[in-house]
């Protein structure tokens, strides 16, 4: 199981390998209630579907019609606004008078994905830089769960590291603990040399190990995102 983050970045590389177009909106600011962070994505391909999220549901609706009627036509990154007014509040839904800034930016071919899964592949944060005047995108090691920042010109966003939690011995409860853990975007190993426990281990998205519990630790270099559960 991915994270919100990680299904918009392997859809954007995904779509851009099949040629298509598409929109990809990040809040850069919200002011009152609002159903979803700063930094949270989503990614609009051209025909309308959709992966990731940036409201309740409402403004999804609007920026996808947008967006399949040709309304936006972006040729570089702008910015825009939903709620400012309370009738707009109202008529999107967004929460006592909430209000976003969103930044949209058209994705078509965006080599810079591999070089942030990369990143999270090492167990690294990724910190990508997206120039608002000329659509250019930089990608570099970054501080890990770093806030999004957003000064008018540049956006930069922070992915990962992506926690992760090791449970010892592959019994009923760990398949449980597992199943949460995914829940809440752990990447999730479980180790047990114990064949009777391991061959009948059906958990999707987990990664299982029949090494030694002290030579699994070792590999993995567990470090301060990481947990260790022995059951």
């Amino acid at each position: 199981m991915d994270s919100v983050d990680l299904q918009v970045l392997k859809a954007a590389a995904a779509w851009s390998r099949k040629g298509y177009q598409a929109t990809l909106c990040t809040i850069t600011r919200t002011w009152g209630s609002a159903p979803r962070p700063v930094g949270a994505m989503m990614l609009i391909r051209d025909d309308g579907v959709v992966v990731g999220s940036v409201s309740g549901g409402c403004i999804e609706d609007d920026l996808i019609a947008r967006v399949k009627d040709g309304k936006l036509g972006l040729l570089k990154p702008e910015v825009t606004s939903y709620g400012v007014s309370a009738d707009e509040a109202r008529r999107f839904g967004l929460p006592c008078g909430g209000t976003l800034q969103l930044v949209m930016e058209p994705i078509a071919a965006c080599p810079w994905v591999d070089d942030i899964l990369g990143l999270l592949d090492q167990g690294r944060a990724a910190s990508r830089t997206l120039d608002l005047e000329t659509g250019a995108v930089t990608v570099a090691a970054g501080a890990a769960h770093a806030l999004c920042e957003f000064d008018e010109r540049t956006l930069t966003s922070t992915y990962g590291p992506r926690y992760r939690l090791l449970i010892i011995g592959a019994g009923q409860l760990s398949q449980y603990l597992a199943q949460v853990a995914q829940g809440l975007d752990y990447q999730v190993i479980v180790c047990d040399p114990r064949e009777e426990y391991t061959q009948e281990w059906a958990l999707p998205g987990v990664e299982l190990t029949r090494d030694m519990p002290d030579d699994v630790v070792v590999a993995l270099k567990l470090d301060a995102n990481c947990a260790v559960v022995a059951l």
